[in-house]
């Protein structure tokens, strides 16, 4: 392509390493990509005489680290399907950027298999027409002035005849490529999208372009994360190497992050060719009228009336009449766009321990048909569904009504899990508007065993006392706390040590073993529903002294009872008294 070349010549010798560079890369990636599989979207692959791939326009082929062109002028090029920003810039306008995300999110659930990401559509809309940017580009998708590719006549443009009967862009003769994403009306007809859900594919609403792109990159079954199907998918919209590079150049500089939302630009007030009307499309069944009314040519203002004469005497009068003071009309309020959706916030589940609060809160955020958030203050519902669940909104409610905020966004209370463990289902909806329910699966999970934090002999102050070869005749029992209430199921370890109560003792009390053996280290039963546990009767040998009796639990908790071993203190008897004499 001429135009191509004229541009390409015209970097700087730094631009053209950048270029040469980027060029390299891309050469390197491609190679033989596997056989399609016909079915990913249904669509067929556009051929080599597809009328995209020709030259419809004059693409902006700057790459992404190049200072802005010498000349720019920031107005719009009447015979260029593109807008000039400054080459190099990154910022996306916001309503542009939403597109290219809802278009990716549109092609995620039509052509799975594709894996087209939103920055290759956005690599598209930088390269065809700065993104809308220079047309007046609004919410709403739409733009104030139209974006037209030059007439497809020929020379240095391909020639393509008229094919949509002007309904497009406006020209009953020839072709031009039309809109943010520059289609050319008959590869519109056959791969345009409703890219924002009002029943409409008009190429000239970027939402509806930028699907559209995503659709048309993804016929024939491409996977885009395939090198060759990638550079096949771009060389069909323009054969131009140099096009590839720069489409794919500004992908992955938007990839590394290198991209910020900056505001739409500000509503043209002239309107410009469209007479300030936008590109609004046609009713269906009226192919054959242009989208937008050729501006008008305005009248000449009216002349001002001459004073009259005054009817009598008096003051011959110069005074000229003073003009009623015009009242501006009272702006009427866009009415908002109703929310077609809700898009869950956030895990799809949630877990919280029995008596617990969850600490995650389910959310959602309202949008409308263009993906934009709901209009503030939306009613967005939430619910406990399921029977077999005690949880609960504050108040023992099992229902809420929460309103978005500015972002669309709606945030429920805190859930109190109750006591029973078990699964149920949060459910949002929007009150008032019949619109899909997003839903987050809950569990809530059985609340572990109370630990126990203290042993506790019952009869404390009977000490344990015991001769040696015999056994201790006491009872003991020991009762497992937790916060000073019975804890069941506890285990318990006895071990019997030494004097020093430090080490386990080799001697000295015992408990007898399956076998009738000594057993110094014993688990004993685990506690009752009171907590308590009775141990085994405690031998001695001949050892005597004095020993502890240690207690410990897996918690962490410990008793230590002192054990004396002695032989009996034999009473003395008192020498008898002298008897007297006779």
């Amino acid at each position: 392509m001429k135009i191509l070349r004229t541009r390409a010549a015209s970097i700087s010798r730094q631009g053209l390493c950048a270029a040469l560079l980027v060029a390299g890369l891309t050469t390197a990636a491609v190679g033989a990509s596997p056989p399609h599989h016909a079915g990913q979207g249904g669509d067929p692959s556009p051929g080599t005489d597809n009328p995209q791939s020709r030259p419809h326009g004059t693409p902006n082929l700057t790459l992404p680290d190049l200072v802005p062109r010498p000349g720019a002028s920031g107005k719009p090029d009447p015979n260029a399907g593109r807008g000039d920003t400054p080459d190099g810039a990154t910022g996306i306008p916001a309503t542009a950027l939403a597109a290219y995300k809802n278009a990716e999110k549109l092609a995620q659930q039509r052509y799975p298999g594709c894996h087209i990401p939103w920055q290759l559509i956005a690599g598209i809309g930088k390269v065809e027409s700065e993104h809308a940017a220079a047309y007046g580009l609004r919410s709403d998708g739409y733009t104030d002035k139209r974006i037209l590719g030059p007439r497809l006549t020929g020379g240095q443009f391909a020639v393509i005849k008229d094919t949509d009967g002007g309904r497009w862009d406006g020209d009953k003769e020839y072709d031009r490529a039309v809109g943010p994403t520059q289609f050319i009306p008959s590869t519109w007809e056959g791969y345009g999208e409703d890219g924002n859900g009002d029943g409409v594919k008009d190429p000239n609403n970027i939402f509806d372009a930028a699907a559209g792109t995503a659709r048309y990159l993804c016929a024939g079954g491409k996977d885009l994360n395939n090198p060759g199907d990638l550079d096949r998918a771009i060389l069909s919209y323009n054969q131009s190497r140099e096009y590839v590079n720069a489409v794919l150049a500004w992908m992955r500089t938007y990839k590394s992050g290198n991209v910020s939302a900056v505001p739409d630009p500000a509503p043209s007030r002239t309107g410009g060719s469209t007479g300030g009307q936008g590109t609004k499309p046609t009713k269906p069944g009226n192919p054959g009228k242009p989208s937008t009314p050729p501006a008008t040519k305005p009248s000449e203002p009216n002349k001002p009336n001459k004073p009259s004469k005054p009817s009598g005497g008096g003051d011959t009068g110069t005074t000229k009449p003073t003009p009623p003071t015009p009242t501006p009309p009272t702006p009427t309020p866009p009415t908002p766009a109703p929310v077609t959706r809700l898009d869950r916030m956030g895990e799809d589940r949630i877990e919280a321990t029995a008596n617990e609060e969850f600490a995650t809160q389910p959310s959602v955020r309202a949008l409308d048909g263009a993906g934009k958030p709901a209009p503030e203050r939306t009613r967005v519902r939430f619910e406990i569904v399921g029977e077999h669940t005690k949880a609960r909104f504050p108040g023992a409610a099992r229902s809420v009504t929460v309103p978005t905020d500015r972002t669309g966004l709606a945030v429920a209370p805190k859930i109190l899990a109750g006591d029973w463990p078990g699964d149920f289902t949060v459910r949002a909806t929007v009150e008032g508007r019949d619109v899909a329910a997003v839903e987050f699966a809950a569990t809530v999970k059985a609340a572990p065993a109370p630990r126990a934090d203290t042993l506790k002999r019952t009869d404390a102050d009977d000490a344990l006392k015991a001769a040696p070869k015999s056994a201790f005749t006491q009872k003991i029992q020991i009762r497992s706390l937790a916060k000073d209430k019975p804890i069941s199921d506890t285990a318990i370890t006895a071990t019997v040590m030494a004097a020093d109560g430090k080490t386990p003792a080799k001697a000295g009390p015992y408990f007898k073993g399956a076998n009738g053996l000594p057993l110094r280290t014993l688990t004993l039963p685990k506690t009752d529903k009171e907590g308590l546990v009775t141990l085994p009767e405690l031998f001695t040998d001949a050892q005597a002294g004095t020993f502890f009796l240690r207690l410990t639990t897996a918690d962490g908790a410990v008793l230590t009872l002192e054990l004396t071993v002695a032989a009996p203190t034999t009473p003395t008897t008192p020498p008898a008294s002298p008897q007297p004499t006779t």
